[in-house]
């Protein structure tokens, strides 16, 4: 097989990006080791940025996320019985959209297959080949075969765990990870959701409300990295929600069937230089952010923003210096993005190793944004906009 761009993993780096390309009339085939049916199951974070809202609009595949996904205007913080309320539209002009990502993926998808474009699904990557010269290949499984698509470009987007990045030599690419000893007990539940999506600092623990539609609710616990979520029962998961969001006559939350439970345990990570080669890694594969501040996805979405860019003036000039800068013109926001993560994880979540003075400091420093606008302003600024690029 022969195509322009290979594309490695059909989450949403590879799917948005083989949108761009062809926006721009460039080739790709997509490879996913995994059955379509499992892609557009994954259940994953499901709040839109404001750049991932435009960049759906501008490709013409936004219809149903502007139809069905939710508007979010507001976002809350409370500590000690109190309350931040951020109003984003206010503060920064801008809204951001819950619309979850295994629907955006679906969307990608449909419209690819629509389109007669190719992804094969259940093609595992086995390893890549001649990355330094001017026809890379990747090496695959399919159907039972084993296949070879030669390509100009190889986009690895099949996460922390595939194929592509572990494919440069040793050394070349250096590592910056931070790892916490504690977990995130996520449960989607048939129960309306609040008002606005609320982050919780209470001397219990970390606790989020969100939602995914008007009637489900997507809801968090802050949870040891070794529990289990065998280990929460209905009762007891709806009691210390209630207790950790100050909703001492349980009067504001409403309860429903938990229908899916998951445990996510918290790190960060970066991957540097995004690239080796004539491989070009974006996502996932590179960076894995806190998912307070919601910005896994809206960073993929900028990363193939800019690689899209990049691989256009290769083929438009012939030239590689905008593929050559395709690390340089990331990274920097790459660790401005994750930075804001750790800030508000490092911000509302209690911390075994934390000594009374620590913790005073987490309740100085939300008492602090509780009075200061300009405070707000610069946590929605970067909570509604912080991953989007300039084209």
């Amino acid at each position: 097989m022969r195509t322009q761009v290979g594309i490695v993993g059909a989450g949403p780096a590879g799917l948005f990006l083989s949108h761009l390309l062809k926006q721009r009339g460039i080739e790709s085939v997509i490879l996913e080791s995994r059955s379509r049916a499992h892609v557009e199951a994954r259940v994953r974070a499901g709040v839109l940025e404001a750049g991932t809202i435009d960049t759906l609009n501008a490709l013409g595949l936004g219809e149903r996320m502007m139809r069905e996904g939710m508007v979010d205007d507001g976002l809350d913080m409370r500590f000690r019985g109190r309350n931040i309320h951020l109003d984003l539209p206010g503060l920064t002009g801008r809204s951001v959209r819950i619309y979850g990502q295994l629907e955006v993926v679906k969307d990608l998808i449909a419209a690819r297959l629509a389109a007669g474009d190719p992804i094969l699904f259940e093609a595992e990557a086995t390893h890549l080949d001649d990355l330094t010269v001017t026809r890379p290949s990747i090496h695959f499984r399919h159907d039972g075969k084993n296949k070879i698509l030669d390509c100009d470009v190889i986009a690895g987007c099949d996460g922390f765990h595939g194929v592509c990045r572990a494919s440069a030599p040793e050394g070349v690419i250096q590592t910056y990870t931070r790892n916490y000893d504690f977990a995130w007990l996520g449960v989607l539940a048939k129960a309306p959701p609040i008002a606005d999506m609320t982050y919780t600092n209470h001397d219990r623990g970390f606790a989020l409300c969100s939602r995914r539609s008007s009637s489900i609710s997507r809801l968090y616990l802050q949870v040891p990295a070794e529990d289990d979520h065998a280990n929460w029962s209905d009762a007891r998961f709806w009691d210390e929600l209630h207790t950790r969001m100050f909703d001492e006559n349980r009067s504001e939350i409403q309860e429903g069937e938990i229908f899916q439970r998951d445990l996510a345990v918290l790190r960060s990570y970066i991957a540097s230089p995004m690239q080796y080669g004539r491989l070009y890694l974006a996502g996932d594969a590179v960076h894995i952010v806190p998912p307070a501040g919601a910005k896994g996805l809206n960073m993929a979405v900028a990363d193939v923003r800019i690689m899209a860019r990049a691989i256009a003036a290769f083929y438009e000039t012939g030239s590689s210096d905008a593929l050559d800068r395709y690390t340089h013109d990331c990274i920097d926001r790459v660790w401005r993005t994750i930075r804001f993560s750790v800030y508000l994880t490092d911000l509302l979540h209690r911390f075994d190793e934390h000594s009374p003075f620590q913790r005073g400091m987490q309740m100085a420093e939300l008492d602090y944004i509780a009075q200061s606008e300009a405070a707000q302003r610069l946590i929605a600024e970067q909570y509604v906009m912080l991953s989007d690029v300039r084209d």
